[in-house]
């Protein structure tokens, strides 16, 4: 068994009273890729944001790389080795693109950090620059880096934020719906991409494209109202009568053209 990178225990949730998280336990292996996955207000992204200390939990125990501690801050994702993506590609169109990926390695993610980086030594700026050109070499946009993100399509925008959230090297990779709006062809290339990455860092994804989670995912974790329905190969978990149920509203077998994927 390989050794954990991330353990989130017992986590839960509340917005007003209302319960978004119920007792949400699960792992991320070192160099494996988690799917996390489930119908729309499930409490994917309420998960992805307590991980990135945006959202405050209630309660639940969370330990990076075998150390337990309190659920990080924002700033202090860098230093732990934790970047993700976003919904939305998020890039500052008054930044070039080789800039908008140095902006990755800010604390605290700000579009001036690259200006205040003429501060720094030369060396630091250096150093930055090359991880930058590296991180974009990796999702194929190695071409792309003096373009403006106003000048890119959406499939290259995608490459570009996916490429600042590595620009750090990161331990833990979250990805946050990274195939919404691709056609086949780039969805194809994106899982090799991320097949790819998991020599480099571990990976927990959300993600509505499930032939996409099929093809990637080591492990599926199932979310439906807050809570973990269930848990294991992708294979193992649509074939669980809450699973079925959570998608398609009944317990009969799906047929091959169903949310579940054949």
């Amino acid at each position: 068994m390989s050794p954990t990178q991330l353990s989130i225990t017992n986590l839960s949730v509340s917005f007003g009273g209302i319960k978004a998280l119920t007792d949400v336990s699960f792992t991320v292996p070192k160099n494996s890729v988690v799917g996390l996955i489930g119908p729309n207000g499930a409490g994917k992204t309420t998960v992805f944001n307590c991980i990135s200390g945006l959202v405050k939990s209630d309660s639940g125990k969370f330990e990076f790389d075998g150390v337990e501690r309190a659920f990080p801050k924002p700033h202090e994702l860098v230093d732990l080795g934790i970047t993700r993506t976003l919904q939305g590609v998020g890039l500052f169109n008054e930044l070039s693109v080789l800039q908008n990926v140095m902006v990755g390695a800010d604390k605290k993610y700000k579009p001036n950090f690259v200006k205040e980086l003429f501060g720094l030594s030369g060396k630091v700026e250096a150093n930055l620059k090359e991880r930058a050109e590296e991180a974009l070499a990796w999702v194929g946009g190695a071409s792309l880096i003096d373009n403006k993100p106003s000048e890119l399509s959406y499939p290259d925008s995608k490459r570009v934020a996916l490429a600042r959230a590595l620009v750090i090297n990161p331990s833990l990779l979250m990805l946050d719906e990274p195939a919404a709006g691709l056609g086949q062809d780039d969805i194809d290339a994106l899982a090799s991409l991320i097949k790819q990455l998991k020599r480099r860092c571990s990976i927990l994804i959300v993600e509505h494209h499930v032939d996409f989670v099929r093809e990637i995912s080591d492990s599926v974790n199932v979310l439906n109202f807050g809570k973990l329905i269930a848990s294991g190969s992708y294979d193992e978990v649509k074939k669980n009568p809450a699973v079925i149920e959570a998608y398609l509203g009944h317990t009969d077998n799906p047929d091959e053209n169903s949310k579940l994927g054949a």
